[in-house]
C-alpha cells in the first residue's frame, strides 16, 4: 500500500476534524508520541502511564481503556500496511462544549491517532546533532511541568527560528535561564562521571526515554542520574552531551554555537541498551 499517514477519529477512519473541538479552540488536550516496530507500540505502557497521569491532572473523564482499544487498532493497521517504523500520536482532546474557557461538565473526550511511516531504520543511533541555542524560553507554569499537553507554541517558535538557523535541534531556557530541554527532546550532560539532567518542576516535558534512561539505562551503564538546576555554565564545562526522545531513543549532540563534544561513549552505551530492547 503508498499510504504514508492513515488517521482515526475515535475509532474511525477520517479526514476532517469534527467542529466544534476544545484542542483546536484551547489546545485542551493530551497527546503521546509512539514508535512502532512492525506494527509494534515501544514502550506503550509507560506512554499510556503519563497519559492517564495527564488527564487526571487535567480532570478529565476516564477514557484510557478506549485510548489503548484504538491504539492498538492503528499500531495493527500500520503493520498490515507493511511499514517498518511508525511513528504514531495519540492526541486526546476534551471534545466539543459550549463556548466559553470552562470545560462541559459532561465532557466526551474525542481520541485522534495519526500514524505516519518512517524513512529512516531507528535501530541504528542518529548522528551527532549540532544545536543552537533558542531565544525562545519554556514558560513557567508548575501545574502543568511533565505534562505532554497541546499548548506547544513555544517549540513551534523555536524549531522555526533551529530551522532558520541550520541546526539540528535548539536547546531551551527557562525564564531565568536554566537549562530545560531541546525542542523535542530531554537534556543530559555528563559531567564528572555522573549523568545531570534538568529538573522539571517548573516547566517542561516528563519524557518517556528520560525515564528509561533514569530508572534503567543509566544503571545497566554504571552510571547515577541526578536531576537538578542546570546552567550554561555546566553546559560548557560538560564531558559529553546528548539529549532523548521516542522516535529517536537517545542522540549524541557534538556542537552548541562555539561549544564542542568528540565524546559520544556514554550515549552510545545506553543507545546499546536500547537497541537490545527492540522487538
Amino acid at each position: 500500500m503508498s499510504i504514508a499517514t492513515a488517521t482515526w477519529i475515535d475509532g474511525e477512519p477520517a479526514t476532517a476534524l469534527p467542529l466544534p473541538d476544545r484542542a483546536l479552540e484551547f489546545g485542551d488536550g493530551l497527546f503521546e508520541t509512539l514508535l512502532l516496530r512492525r506494527g509494534k507500540p515501544l514502550y506503550q505502557d509507560i506512554h499510556l502511564e503519563r497519559l492517564a497521569h495527564g488527564l487526571q491532572v487535567l480532570d478529565f473523564p476516564d477514557c484510557m481503556a478506549a485510548a489503548a482499544q484504538q491504539l492498538g487498532h492503528a499500531a495493527a493497521a500500520a503493520g498490515e500496511f507493511g511499514w517498518q517504523w511508525t511513528a504514531l500520536r495519540l492526541t486526546v482532546s476534551r471534545g466539543s462544549g459550549p463556548r466559553g474557557y470552562a470545560p462541559p461538565v459532561a465532557a466526551r473526550p474525542r481520541i485522534i491517532i495519526t500514524v505516519t511511516a518512517l524513512e529512516r531504520h531507528c535501530q541504528n543511533m542518529s548522528s551527532p546533532a549540532k544545536l543552537s541555542l533558542s531565544t525562545v524560553r519554556w514558560p513557567t507554569q508548575p501545574a502543568l511541568a511533565g505534562l505532554k499537553h497541546l499548548n506547544r507554541l513555544e517549540q513551534v517558535m523555536a524549531a522555526a527560528q533551529c530551522r532558520s538557523q541550520g541546526a539540528d535541534e535548539a536547546l531551551m531556557l527557562d525564564q531565568s535561564g536554566h537549562l530545560v530541554s531541546v525542542v523535542a527532546g530531554n537534556l543530559f550532560l555528563l559531567s564528572g562521571g555522573q549523568l545531570l539532567t534538568p529538573a522539571l518542576q517548573h516547566c517542561g516535558i516528563a519524557g518517556t526515554r528520560r525515564r528509561l534512561v533514569i530508572e534503567r539505562w543509566a544503571a545497566g551503564a554504571g552510571l547515577a542520574v541526578q536531576e537538578c538546576t542546570l546552567g550554561l555554565d555546566q553546559l560548557a564545562s560538560a564531558d559529553e552531551v546528548f539529549y532523548s526522545n521516542s522516535l529517536m531513543g537517545v542522540r549524541p549532540v557534538s556542537r552548541c554555537g562555539e561549544l564542542q563534544w568528540d565524546s559520544s561513549a556514554v550515549c552510545q552505551a545506553l543507545f546499546e541498551q536500547y537497541r537490545r530492547e527492540l522487538p
